[in-house]
């Protein structure tokens, strides 16, 4: 049913850009936990489609009693974005330009996925990673960090040196924030954080392949600290990157709590 002339004509008012006296300016707002695809480009030189959730924020000024939501939602669907870093940030500038804010921040997370051989029967499976990007632009200049969360196995030094037969060891997850002036892979920083481990996971394993993970670990027995101090070794060496956090946070097997540690290192700021 139509609608008559004189309703469409009418101008709706838009309450969003009305002014407010109160006076007091928001730090962030915007839209939280809203999916969208993209794609992905990996090292092998494909590409991987997945889905994305999406946290979009912007800064309000005190006279503007709130912001566009529907903006957020508009920037999503009006692009195809093949996602890196430099697509990113452009993203997140576009946003601001948008909504005519003076600051921004995004955070996209998704999963992703390496075809990883097992180390002696070669057989070949999925692990996936959870990986994050954040993004904030500030005076018109925007920054990226790139969020990872790896998985790993660690074996517990002190368990091995007390103990007549066997050590106790667990699942652990070491997370990495890392900021970069040069393009990275994200295998490439997986592949950094997983040499420094007690031994890297696999989504299949045969018996060989078991035996040699069991045996790999209890040779490389590793505390929270040491794999936060070897990670910050992968990395200082690693030209591209410029800042870093590290986590690394082991899910005990003997105790009803974790073990963590955390160090984080700015190159530009050390100079």
């Amino acid at each position: 049913m139509n609608q008559p002339t004189s309703v469409i004509d009418k101008e709706i008012p838009d309450v969003q850009n009305s002014q407010d006296t109160r006076h007091i300016p928001i730090d962030k707002v915007g839209i939280k936990d809203i999916r969208h695809p993209v794609v992905v480009r990996d090292r092998s030189g494909g590409e991987q489609h997945t889905v994305a959730n999406f946290n979009m924020y912007v800064s309000l000024p005190h006279n503007f009693k709130g912001t566009h939501m529907s903006r957020f939602v508009e920037i999503l669907n009006n692009h195809e974005y093949e996602i890196t870093v430099e697509s990113f940030k452009r993203m997140i500038t576009e946003m601001t330009h948008l909504l005519d804010a003076e600051s921004g921040h995004v955070e996209m997370s998704f999963p992703y996925f390496i075809n990883k051989a097992a180390p002696v029967s070669g057989v070949k499976s999925l692990m996936d990673y959870e990986v994050s990007f954040i993004g904030e632009i500030s005076a018109g200049q925007p920054s990226v960090l790139v969020k990872i969360v790896v998985p790993v196995t660690s074996l517990c030094p002190c368990s091995k040196k007390i103990s007549d037969r066997g050590a106790h060891n667990q699942r652990s997850h070491i997370t990495v924030k890392v900021k970069t002036i040069d393009f990275v892979w994200i295998e490439e920083i997986i592949d950094a954080v997983e040499r420094v481990a007690s031994c890297e996971l696999y989504g299949l394993l045969k018996r060989p392949d078991e035996k040699y993970v069991t045996e790999y670990a209890y040779d490389n027995p590793k505390f929270v600290e040491d794999i936060v101090r070897d990670v910050a070794i992968e990395f200082n060496r690693d030209e591209r990157i410029s800042s870093y956090v590290v986590e690394s946070e082991n899910f005990e097997s003997i105790h009803n709590h974790s073990a963590y540690a955390m160090l984080s290192h700015d190159k530009e700021s050390a100079g």
